[in-house]
């Protein structure tokens, strides 16, 4: 029989689950782009940041959705002011009406206006919430084309990851493939046996019930039974299944949910021939295919 991995791999899988950063030196700070994901039936995408322009949020959504395709995806933004942008500033006029407040507060009550103006004053003035404002962390519009430079090249990063760990799971389930039809071959060992071991159970049962039986029609009836036992139909679409889950893993760009798909189609085979297997030895291969089948789904779900 030709092996399923003789075929030639053409396309790389990706895995669902990445993480990526990017940074850039602006002239006020640091800027830091961050972004992950894990497995997801579509693409959702959230923005963790107000920094990313009310208006550009679906340029960005559009942009990250192209190039991921699929998955729950958070996108991360942090701007590390430098000292002299992230020093506060006082807000005059509302240190001027305090201030102003608290002078005809004194004048009014006879004490020295002189004092109001100490700088112990000042001082507890300063205190008062608002006087002095943390800057906003905003990016201005000529700023932009290089924010979002920034995080094509965070997506970039987490494209990469998403390749490393798509090889390690196109090994993983490989060999497990390789594994299920080890497994069919196997099962061939145990055919003849298979059949002698349900002829004389059925003879053994006649025998000890006394029952007298025409010889012909007991053979006849025999290999009917038989017949419906055959599993020779589950082997050879499973092998089939198989061969077809190794050319869409090397053949398709994004095959994830389709290989989920083909591996239901691949346990229905074997839940078939576990159901007819009457065969103690086969029944424990079966048990060791859908192990390694439960396997190759887990490691689906976060195929691309």
């Amino acid at each position: 029989m030709r092996s399923v991995f003789s075929y030639y791999r053409v396309i790389m899988i990706k895995s669902m689950t990445g993480y990526g950063k990017a940074e850039i030196f602006l002239e006020s700070g640091k800027l830091i782009v961050e972004i992950r994901s894990l497995n997801g039936k579509n693409a959702d995408i959230g923005i963790k940041s107000q920094l990313i322009p009310r208006e550009k949020e679906m340029e960005v959504r559009q942009y990250i959705a192209g190039e991921l395709t699929r998955g729950n995806i958070d996108l991360f933004v942090n701007y590390e002011q430098n000292a002299k942008t992230l020093a506060k500033k006082l807000n005059r006029e509302l240190f001027s009406e305090y201030l102003e407040q608290i002078v005809q507060a004194a004048a009014a009550s006879g004490a020295d206006t002189g004092s109001m103006k100490s700088p112990e004053m000042i001082a507890a003035i300063i205190k008062i919430p608002d006087v002095l404002e943390t800057p906003k962390q905003e990016l201005s519009e000529e700023q932009w084309p290089l924010f979002f430079d920034t995080i094509k090249d965070a997506v970039t990063a987490l494209n990469q990851f998403r390749s490393r760990e798509g090889e390690t799971l196109y090994k993983d389930v490989a060999k497990r493939v390789k594994l299920i039809e080890s497994y069919v071959d196997e099962v061939e060992k145990y055919e003849q046996q298979r059949i002698n071991s349900i002829r004389e159970r059925l003879l053994s049962k006649l025998e000890e019930l006394k029952i007298k039986t025409d010889e012909n029609r007991l053979e006849q009836e025999i290999i009917l039974y038989i017949e419906k036992l055959d599993i020779n139909e589950e082997k050879v679409r499973l092998r089939q299944h198989c061969k077809y889950f190794m050319e869409t893993i090397d053949g398709e760009s994004n095959p994830g949910k389709k290989l989920g798909f083909i591996a239901q189609e691949m346990g229905r085979e074997i839940n078939t021939m576990g159901s007819k297997a009457n065969h103690a030895q086969i029944q424990k291969i079966v048990v060791k295919m859908k192990d390694e089948l439960e396997k190759i789904k887990e490691q689906s779900l976060n195929i691309l």
